[in-house]
């Protein structure tokens, strides 16, 4: 569900954050933040925060900044869980669910800690920005 169909009783976080690697630490202090207010469990809160840096990092590393030069995340509680959007500039690459890294990689276990992490995943894209969304089950 998007932000922009909730109900009116839920409170959405709506972070507008530089499109740089220092980003990623403010967004999780905020969701620490909003998540022990509202008294969710550390292992969902530490959850939470694992999925928002890798999609955050991700939107940093392989897009472009919205036209307005920054990124976005947002997150809310509702039964489900913790959800969390991220929104960039849309790159030329989708995110894509990894079945299994190579083990000699570097890279490309973010989007598998989501999976993991997640009850559900997934991309909604426009001309001009793409929102990856997930939800941290409670």
């Amino acid at each position: 569900m998007s932000s922009a169909t909730l109900p009116a009783d839920v409170s959405v976080v709506d972070v507008v954050l530089p499109h740089e690697v220092s980003a990623v630490a403010a967004a999780r202090r905020r969701l620490h933040d909003y998540l022990t207010r509202a008294r969710v469990a550390e292992t969902t809160c530490d959850d939470a925060q694992l999925v928002l840096s890798e999609l955050l990092s991700n939107a940093i590393r392989y897009a472009p900044a919205l036209p307005t030069g920054d990124v976005r995340a947002a997150w809310w509680l509702d039964k489900a869980g913790v959800h969390i959007e991220v929104t960039d500039g849309r790159g030329d690459t989708e995110p894509l669910r990894i079945v299994e890294a190579h083990p000699e990689s570097i890279g490309g276990r973010g989007l598998a800690i989501v999976d993991m992490l997640s009850s559900d995943w997934g991309v909604r894209s426009g001309d001009k920005y793409r929102t990856v969304h997930a939800v941290v089950p409670l």
